[in-house]
């Protein structure tokens, strides 16, 4: 089971790790997202491409713990979701966000979520092989 929101200055994800730790998959996330990310910005007709360059290279000369540049903040706050309420109360939250931010009106609308995959209606649970959007 997974639920995801991407927003525009954070992510909420619900991931499981089962042969490795939680950490060095987020680890792992970050690294990958980054690279992807940083690419896509140098090649992509991006019109805030010299504000962001400039930012992420500040973020990882102040910071020592990056080469060029610093995408994400260090730590991640994970949460163990040990029982169904727990489970139900982090979907709705991750899902809500976008609306709790203003950006939608309701949860379905925000295409960077998950929430359609969870709708009463939807009878194909279709984020079992979710394709990353970089």
């Amino acid at each position: 089971m997974h639920a995801y929101v991407y927003m525009t200055s954070h992510i909420h994800l619900i991931v499981t790790a089962f042969d490795v730790e939680l950490q060095n998959v987020i680890r792992d996330f970050k690294k990958y997202t980054s690279k992807k990310l940083i690419a896509a910005i140098q090649v992509l007709p991006e019109s805030r491409r010299d504000w962001l360059l400039k930012k992420f290279s500040y973020e990882a000369q102040k910071s020592g713990r990056a080469k060029n540049y610093k995408l994400w903040k260090d730590g991640f706050h994970p949460v163990i979701l040990d029982t169904l309420e727990k489970i139900e109360q982090r979907v709705n939250y991750i899902h809500y966000n976008p609306v709790e931010a203003e950006i939608v009106f309701h949860e379905r609308d925000f295409v960077n979520s998950s929430y359609r995959n969870y709708e009463e209606e939807n009878t194909i649970f279709c984020n079992v092989n979710v394709e990353p959007l970089w």
